[in-house]
């Protein structure tokens, strides 16, 4: 299996592009991923239409939304483990930027994926994202990590 993290422009907080490319590191242990970060816009609809272009056709694509499900770590393990049971190739998680993204994002995703009832940063989502992904394998492969 793949996973794909997308979102619009680079981390421009060097700690966080730090913590986010260490989490990938980890991850990369258990699954095949990567990040893609498209050209952002001051236009919601170019940049939601750039972050459509990355998701390849055959992703499963998780949004992240305020409207989304939240999921304990390990109920996100638990889908984790069913993506790879269900054979899932490709899950592609992807983060808006500040204004969010248009209807048609929100209308290709099949899952929703609401990170915390608090109000974060598309920076801070990114590395929080990519942590809970690493944390989630970490369950699934009984790693101490997540105690």
């Amino acid at each position: 299996m793949r996973i794909r993290f997308i979102w619009p422009g680079k981390t421009k907080d060097e700690r966080l592009r730090a913590l986010v490319a260490e989490y990938l590191k980890r991850l990369s242990r258990f699954v095949r991923c990567e990040m893609i970060e498209t050209r952002d816009a001051a236009d919601l609809e170019k940049e939601s239409r750039r972050l459509l272009d990355a998701v390849p056709d055959r992703s499963q694509m998780v949004l992240l939304d305020v409207k989304g499900r939240e999921w304990s770590s390990t109920e996100l393990a638990a889908e984790v483990s069913r993506w790879e049971n269900d054979g899932i190739k490709e899950v592609a998680i992807v983060i808006g930027g500040r204004e969010g993204v248009s209807a048609q994002v929100s209308a290709r995703a099949q899952r929703r994926w609401r990170l915390s009832r608090l109000t974060l940063t598309p920076e801070m989502a990114r590395v929080i994202a990519v942590e809970q992904l690493y944390r989630a394998y970490t369950i699934n492969r009984g790693f101490p990590y997540q105690k």
